[in-house]
């Protein structure tokens, strides 16, 4: 009698241990469920949630480093048609996007509209000088008037430049070069960012995810509008994606994440790289493909972009982007810094450049359960164009189109110790707890079946052997 309440307990220690370890394995569908509704609930952009509170004014500081070309040989190049030789000087950096979105407006079709405020403290702390240093630059006006008149009007463009002493290269400080100075031969403001510290971006018109979580944060319309203007191209004048910022939740690696750019005019899509450990908190960086500013040879579908074949080489040229279109005139090229996945021919023109993927390539590290963006590097080089002419003093050693770096900017950001200790504490600790709970039950409950299982068989064996005696 005892060793049959023996071997029934032991079935019934079996059982409970099957069962418990079936109750692990159908906590990770439950716990799964519980994860993701969470992260829904909390990833919708609507008054008291997470995503919400973050999205209106960013948590992190964001700042933007500049560093400008300095030209080391400019009597050389005008005078004797020398090969310019640059030399990056900076980072000279400023805080931005400290101001929250303005305008703030929630619509009946579940979206929400916009206004991003520009605006940029300079950081000496931050900063190899002051931003009285001086540098040796391109002539903004003259490269840009040069870019914008035919060689019928060449003569008179050389006059202007006579008359106000302006020459291909010109001595100014970074303050100036950034944010703008009177010109001598234009009469006017010129500089690469003038007034940014009181325009706006936007509106931006975004989903809030309320009805289809997917949609969180993509773009309905810019200024009003569901495509560009710029391109004259279905496809590059679509506006797909989110502002980058945020991507909605559950990020699936084996696809690219889209978002748009004002800073370039178009949209742009990132590929995943690696994954690390961020602060406690795994995320996926993403970064852009060489193929995102190929050449229309090497990526047809950039054939769109390729907006003057004098300046391209026939759309033969890689790793630059006309901007003349969106720039209200000014004819722009943007590019990676230091032309990195350029055609070698931008590099020959101009000496001095050395683009390194680590330092050089835009990037996102993208947490994968809520899509939030918490750390990025957005770099972009701006430059401008001049080439030979008969009747522009200054010009007349030249003897192809150079496209010609200024400066290239790095803004960044990365969410602060803070923030992160608050990112962990709501979310990934408690899936951490679900996943030990899961692991727990399942880890026990096979040991408590498999013992006795074990024991069960052992008294068996046992009392066979006794009756057989």
């Amino acid at each position: 009698m005892g060793c049959c309440n023996r071997r029934c307990g032991l079935i019934a220690g079996a059982v409970f241990g099957a069962v418990v370890a079936i109750l692990g394995g159908v906590l990770i569908p439950l716990g799964n469920s519980i994860i993701q509704g969470t992260v829904e609930e909390e990833a919708v952009i609507e008054p008291g949630t997470t995503a919400h509170d973050n999205w209106v004014a960013a948590g992190a500081g964001v700042y933007r480093q500049f560093w400008i070309f300095d030209v080391k040989n400019p009597i050389e190049i005008v005078e004797h048609g020398a090969t310019p030789v640059v030399l990056e000087k900076g980072p000279y950096t400023y805080r931005t996007r400290y101001l929250p979105k303005a305008d703030i407006v929630f619509n009946p079709n579940l979206t929400v509209s916009f206004n991003l405020p520009g605006g940029a403290i300079f950081e000496p702390s931050m900063s190899v000088g002051p931003e009285e240093d001086n540098v040796t630059a391109l002539n903004l006006a003259v490269a840009g008037a040069y870019s914008m008149v035919t060689p019928e009007f060449h003569a008179t463009l050389n006059l202007m430049m006579k008359l106000s002493k302006s020459s291909l290269f010109q001595r100014r400080t970074v303050k100036e070069m950034l944010w703008g100075y009177m010109d001598p031969m234009l009469k006017g403001t010129v500089g690469l960012f003038p007034a940014y510290n009181s325009t706006t971006d936007g509106p931006y018109n975004v989903y809030t995810g309320k009805d289809d979580i997917a949609k969180v944060g993509k773009i309905d319309n810019w200024k009003g509008e569901r495509k560009l203007s710029f391109w004259n191209d279905t496809y590059c004048d679509m506006i797909n994606g989110t502002d980058a910022s945020s991507f909605p939740p559950f990020v699936d690696k084996t696809k690219p994440l889209y978002f748009f750019s004002s800073d370039i005019c178009r949209s742009v899509s990132a590929s995943y790289d690696f994954s690390y450990d961020l602060k406690g908190i795994e995320v996926y960086r993403y970064g852009l493909l060489p193929s995102t500013m190929a050449s229309p040879v090497d990526n047809p579908e950039n054939r769109c972009f390729c907006r003057d074949p004098k300046t391209t080489k026939n759309c033969t040229l890689a790793g630059v982007l006309d901007l003349t279109a969106c720039q209200d005139g000014r004819t722009i090229y943007i590019s990676l810094p230091h032309y990195l996945h350029g055609s070698p021919s931008l590099r020959e023109a101009v000496l001095g450049l050395n683009p390194i993927p680590e330092y050089h390539n835009t990037y996102m590290d993208v947490e994968p359960n809520t899509g939030f963006t918490l750390r990025f590097a957005k770099r972009i080089q701006v430059n401008m164009m001049y080439g030979p002419s008969k009747n522009i003093t200054v010009l007349k050693k030249v003897k192809d189109y150079t496209i010609f770096p200024i400066v290239w900017m790095n803004e960044t950001a990365m969410l602060d110790d803070e923030t992160a200790d608050l990112f962990k504490k709501e979310l990934v600790s408690r899936i951490q707890m679900l996943e030990t709970i899961q692991q727990v039950l399942m880890g026990v409950g096979a040991a408590i079946f498999a013992l006795c299982l074990i024991s069960y068989c052992v008294v068996r064996f046992k009392g066979n052997q006794e009756k057989s005696v």
